[in-house]
């Protein structure tokens, strides 16, 4: 029996251009759909931040993270699955809600503790922060409202110990690669 699992890889990244396609042309090339794929600056100069979420078994996990590490621009990669992490996402919901239906879906939102972000005749616009599950939860109670647009973030994912990660360096930029 497989262990197929959604993974959560944490990559400290080269900041130069092309290195985003590098690493999806690994997945497309392995035959990987990525679930979610986040990307944005860090703390440390020259160096990005990758999340990735995908779904794959323990042995093709271990590849992954094998193939991820010869890449050139790759500086560190962490299967953080089964290790303590913080893992958040944003969405923004539009939902149909005329002045009838309006008091509630505002207390269906609050449950969740999304926020009102724009009140438009017959629609409202929430945002949300939270793991896959509580997005996942105020889109299925909506959706009987009549969801009009929704957009979703990928997930970002923080390890939670201070100690947990060795410290990422910051990189000289080369030339294009």
């Amino acid at each position: 029996m497989t262990n197929t699992r959604l993974r959560t890889y944490i990559m400290h990244v080269e900041d130069l251009p092309g290195v985003l396609n590098r690493v999806t042309s690994l997945f497309r090339r392995r035959g990987y759909n990525i679930d979610s794929l986040t990307v944005g600056r860090t703390e440390v100069p020259a160096v990005s931040r990758m999340t990735i979420v995908m779904e794959a078994d323990d042995d093709a996990a271990r590849r992954i993270e094998a193939n991820l590490y010869k890449l050139v621009n790759v500086l560190k990669v962490e299967d953080t699955t089964r290790r303590p992490c913080v893992t958040r996402e944003l969405a923004l919901i539009k939902v149909r809600a005329d002045q009838a239906r309006r008091a509630h879906v505002l207390q269906l939102a609050e449950v969740f503790r999304a926020r009102v972000i724009d009140i438009a005749p017959e629609a409202m616009i929430f945002e949300i922060t939270g793991t896959r599950d509580k997005i996942e939860g105020l889109a299925g109670v909506l959706a009987e409202y009549g969801i009009v647009e929704m957009v979703r973030t990928g997930a970002v994912a923080m390890l939670r110990s201070a100690g947990a990660e060795a410290e990422v360096q910051e990189q000289p930029r080369t030339s294009a690669a």
